[in-house]
This record gives C-alpha cells, sequence and structure tokens, in this order.
C-alpha cells in the first residue's frame, strides 16, 4: 500500500489517501461533462483512507452523489456516493495521475464525437454502468 498527496489549482485544499492497487477510471455521463468541462478522470483508493483539509465544498448532484469542490479556485475534488461515502478523488489533484494507468471508461458511449481515448482498457456503455452500479459492483 502506498500514499498519494495531492491539491486543488490554488492549493487550499489538501488530499491524501492510501492506494493498493491504483486505476485511472473515465467517465463521460452528462453529469461529469458539465462538471469538468470533459471526462471525469479519477483514482481508485482505498475506501475510507481519504484525508480532505481545506476548504471543500460539497454540492448534491443527484439522489445518490455528491460533488466536490474548492471553495477558493472552483477546482474538481471528488465524486461521492451517498450510499457508502465512498470518494472517488480527481486524478488532477495528483502529481502524474497518481502514476496509475487508465483502466475503465464508464458511459463510453456518451463520450463526445471530439475526443476519444486511446489505449486497451474496458469500456462500458450506459446499460453496462448502469447494471454495474446498481448491482453494487465496482
Amino acid at each position: 500500500m502506498s500514499e498519494i498527496s495531492g491539491q486543488c489549482l490554488c492549493g487550499a485544499v489538501r488530499v491524501t489517501a492510501q492506494t493498493d492497487n491504483p486505476i485511472l477510471r473515465a467517465c463521460h455521463c452528462e453529469m461529469c461533462r458539465r462538471h469538468t468541462s470533459g471526462a471525469f478522470f479519477s483514482i481508485e483508493t482505498v475506501p475510507g483512507s481519504v484525508i480532505v483539509t481545506g476548504d471543500a465544498m460539497t454540492y448534491r448532484s443527484s439522489e445518490w452523489a455528491q460533488r466536490g469542490f474548492c471553495g477558493t479556485c472552483g477546482s474538481t475534488l471528488w465524486y461521492e456516493t451517498i450510499h457508502d461515502g465512498r470518494r472517488n478523488l480527481a486524478a488532477g489533484l495528483f502529481e502524474d495521475g497518481g502514476g496509475a494507468p487508465l483502466k475503465m471508461e464508464f458511459f463510453a458511449d456518451k463520450c463526445p464525437q471530439g475526443y476519444r481515448l486511446a489505449g486497451d482498457h474496458r469500456r462500458l456503455t450506459t446499460d453496462e454502468t448502469i447494471a454495474m452500479f446498481a448491482g453494487g459492483a465496482e
């Protein structure tokens, strides 16, 4: 297990978390694209290991989730599921995305025509993404 540390654009919010097998995931859902102006890249961390200090704010974006952002500069910090409090931290907070490889795209069929992510990784459609989260799998 290793520790990663990062910060928002202005440095007002700092984040530390543990990783045991860090992977990057990209989400192309409409809410993530509106929140980040592109795909939301998150890094997988050990549940319960996230420590956040500073001016972090949250916005309840749906019945099941909320999003964190810096109250000073507005940087995206996380996507959090309400039912279990699990935070998917924004990869951009960490040097080199935490050094993690891209392993999965959610809502791949919603990816805008203007960009596509290269590489050999799992690409889930909208139906596959919803089924995965509805079934409690990750």
